[in-house]
């Protein structure tokens, strides 16, 4: 399957932007994920006609965005083919979703005397959690890279 680089990049309106002459590369999507205008048009669209908590509220508005949520994850699930919607869990960004791996799974399954193996490349985010679940466990297992 071959696509258009040139196509892809029209998508996302800040990468019409040039830094030092050159097109923008943004490769900091693991902080902070540049928007497809299909993406900021679908948010503005709900933000203006369909936005409450989701499954927090009986009124009506809050039936439509959770179904809307529900929905997502399911066609999500099968996109990457999940056994279940219930599999995916949606988090705000990778740090929230580093720190709930390490709390919840790190928490179930890490044991005293286990080695947690980083690279030297990790984020700060990827490697704090980690520090504080093996302060935890044992200063023995301190990440290792």
């Amino acid at each position: 399957m071959t696509f258009s680089v040139d196509k892809v990049r029209a998508d996302f309106p800040v990468l019409s932007r040039e830094v030092n002459g050159l097109p923008l590369a943004y490769l900091d999507s693991a902080a902070s994920a540049q928007k497809p205008s299909q993406v900021i048009d679908a948010e503005a669209e709900f933000y203006r006609h369909g936005y409450a908590a989701v499954h927090r509220g009986i009124h009506t508005l809050s039936a439509q965005a959770t179904e809307k949520m529900e929905n997502v994850r399911k066609r999500a699930s099968l996109f990457i083919n999940a056994r279940s919607a219930e599999e995916l869990v949606f988090v705000r960004g990778t740090t929230e979703g580093i720190n709930l791996v390490a709390n919840s799974w790190g928490n179930s399954n890490v044991r005293a005397g286990d080695n947690i193996i980083i690279s030297q490349m990790e984020h700060h985010a990827n490697i704090v959690p980690w520090q504080m679940l093996c302060a935890e466990r044992s200063p023995h297992n301190f990440p290792k890279t």
